[in-house]
């Protein structure tokens, strides 16, 4: 019922800019929160950005002052501005969203996008 499809990325120059789109669909109670995490080899994910339903945001120390996450929380739509990319932002990015199934936000599940591949290199 709930769909979250991942978009953006490809091949870019160091300093260049892209952006990472996240379009959620179907039936969601609340949606929460939605963000980005990018795979780190050998390790679990690392949170890159993420946006809450108020407004609030957080960003990751390595990209702070080079991406800008926004979100339409009607629309159920997130994007991911990044700027001065540098070759250690070449991963694969992974979109997901944070909703509630009931009137509780304890009661919450997370649905991922499929992974959108950045590549920054000369």
């Amino acid at each position: 019922q709930v769909q979250v499809v991942g978009s953006g990325g490809g091949l870019m120059q160091p300093g260049g800019s892209t952006r990472l789109s996240c379009q959620a669909s179907g039936t969601i109670f609340r949606l929460n929160a939605m963000g980005w995490y990018r795979q780190v080899p050998g390790k679990l994910r690392d949170l890159v950005a993420w946006i809450a339903s108020d407004g609030h945001t957080y960003y990751a120390d390595a990209v702070k002052g080079r991406f800008t996450i926004s979100g339409d929380f009607v629309g159920r739509s997130a994007n991911l501005e990044m700027t001065n990319l540098k070759p250690e932002d070449t991963t694969t990015y992974y979109c997901y969203i944070d909703v509630s199934r009931a009137d509780n936000v304890a009661i919450q599940v997370r649905y991922w996008g499929q992974g959108t591949q950045v590549t920054v290199s000369s």
